[in-house]
């Protein structure tokens, strides 16, 4: 595994990927930026076209590793770019569009040539769009949506920039490349301690575990589940300040340690089929004990299927209809990505989440009880389950309710 850092969209990023992974599968699958295509994987037909330091460049065939601390700008970096909306408009207009496939990497590629040529004719045009290909306009639509931009800004008094920007030779992100000596320096400045194998495989790991903070994340799937606990309010919410026993109470996860100021490192294993994932993650803990409100913000990553997820749950703990009884209401937000995103449907995961929560209960309800039995030993809990039968389910129960809405009956 390598380490590869970035400046995506403006925003750094980091992650653990294979040497061999392309820039556009690193962008679509780690950081769940879609909007670049991929169309022939051999850089021909410009689909999966993006802007590394500025220059378009075929993300199917660049190495991620390969833009090292490179400025990468995907179609979703260029909102706000005031030449990607014009045209963009002008696509529109001019009809420059009809399936839309290739249309992230026909803007990123038109912008360029907005921006360098000072007044091209069609033929120019023609000629600096040649490498990306569409099956669908006849390329008129395209032309012309290009030459509505240009004249529009010329007429404004916006001249081209020569060669783009560009500052720098050899391929695209390459000017970051640190020289051999200087790598050799470093390397000899690192105290020993650091060079062990063990050591730096615990960093790695450390790395890719840790969370990405971002004010503007949200969720692509959220939903709400409510439970009730035959305990009072105040036993339920103590036992949630216990980091180490509630996870104990969640099939299929593990600490790696214990929590700090609320931080806490661990595992959770999911089978899904014949799919085995173990998510390595991090999480911080948050606690209001005046509203009895929590928060659990994670991330984790399972190395083997490059499946990623990033969750925000909150919960409140509020007393029940009985003295003896506590509701819970949860409220999750998650994103997925990787292999593993296949099942990422909000409706079936929210019934899958549904019976892992009915795990959880049971086995909060067993140790709430062990605890107060004054038991000695460990109480009974269920300690896996296999969401892949868990699925099974979910689709024969759909299955029912289908076929009584068909017959009629209830």
């Amino acid at each position: 595994m390598s380490t590869v850092n970035l400046i995506v969209n403006g925003k750094p990023v980091s992650a653990d990927i294979q040497p061999r992974t392309h820039l556009a599968d690193f962008l679509r699958e780690t950081q769940n930026l879609t909007g670049t295509h991929i169309g022939c994987e051999h850089g021909v037909c410009g689909a999966c076209t993006l802007l590394v330091d500025g220059v378009p460049t075929r993300s199917c065939i660049t190495f991620a590793v390969a833009c090292q601390q490179a400025e990468v700008t995907t179609i979703e970096g260029l909102d706000d770019d005031e030449i990607a909306r014009e045209l963009r408009a002008a696509f529109s207009a001019e009809h420059g569009l009809q399936c839309g496939y290739c249309t992230p990497g026909m803007i990123v590629s038109a912008r360029d040539v907005v921006l360098r040529l000072d007044a091209p004719s069609e033929h120019d045009i023609r000629v600096a769009m040649s490498g990306n290909l569409c099956r669908c306009t006849g390329y008129v639509g395209i032309t012309r949506a290009i030459q509505r931009v240009i004249e529009a800004r010329r007429a404004r008094g916006i001249a081209a920039v020569p060669n783009g920007n560009r500052t720098s030779l050899g391929p695209s992100g390459s000017g970051h490349a640190v020289p051999v000596a200087a790598t050799a320096t470093a390397r000899a400045a690192v105290p020993a301690a650091t060079n062990k194998p063990a050591a730096a495989k615990e960093a790695a790991a450390a790395a890719s575990a840790a969370p990405r903070k971002d004010a503007n994340w949200k969720p692509q799937t959220n939903f709400t589940q409510s439970f009730t606990v035959s305990h009072p309010a105040d036993v339920v919410w103590d036992f949630f300040g216990n980091i180490p026993e509630v996870a104990s109470c969640l099939p299929g996860a593990s600490l790696a340690g214990d929590p700090v100021d609320g931080h806490v490192e661990g595992q959770i294993k999911v089978k899904v089929g014949p799919i085995s994932a173990e998510f390595q993650g991090v999480a911080d803990v948050a606690r209001d004990e005046a509203t009895r409100t929590g928060t659990i913000d994670g991330a984790g990553k399972d190395k083997r299927s490059n499946s990623a997820t990033r969750g925000l749950i909150g919960y409140a703990v509020k007393p029940g209809d009985n003295p003896d009884q506590t509701r819970v209401d949860v409220n999750i937000g998650f994103t997925l990505t990787g292999m593993l995103a296949q099942f990422s449907r909000s409706g079936l995961v929210e019934d899958v989440a549904g019976r892992l929560i009915g795990a959880f209960v049971q086995n909060l309800e067993a140790k709430l009880s062990h605890q107060a039995s004054g038991g000695s030993g460990a109480a009974p809990v269920v300690t896996e389950l296999d969401a892949g039968s868990l699925v099974f389910s979910v689709i024969i129960s759909r299955f029912k309710m289908l076929w009584a809405k068909i017959t009629g009956r209830a």
